[in-house]
């Protein structure tokens, strides 16, 4: 036997998805946290998390980006940097921006 304390905003929560699935309450968090111990995810969210997947490994690749960049800036031992080298490390830190917004956007809607 499981017990679980919801508040009141979870509770609903959990209500409108038994609800949805024409289970009883128990049932579904039953379900749920089988699927969620196994590791088996349902299914209409699979493509939805090997997306954020990569997204987060594109992420990671661009962080190392930056850090090619420090390195090179670090390089020139100067104040200034050249142009080209500026627009590189800008542009790259508005791709991992970017990156970052939609990774959360993905988890954001992931159960």
């Amino acid at each position: 036997m499981v017990k679980l304390r919801l508040s009141e905003e979870e509770y609903a929560v959990l209500s409108a998805a038994a609800e949805r699935e024409r289970l009883a309450n128990g049932a579904f968090a039953a379900q749920a946290a089988l699927a969620a111990a196994r590791g088996t995810a349902r299914p209409e969210y699979a493509l939805l998390r090997e997306s954020l997947i990569a997204v987060m490994h594109s992420a990671g690749q661009a962080r190392r980006i930056g850090i090619n960049f420090n390195q090179a800036v670090a390089a020139l031992h100067s104040g200034e940097l050249s142009d080209q080298l500026r627009w590189y490390a800008e542009v790259s830190a508005r791709t991992v921006g970017k990156l970052d917004d939609l990774a959360e956007e993905i988890r954001a809607r992931l159960p």
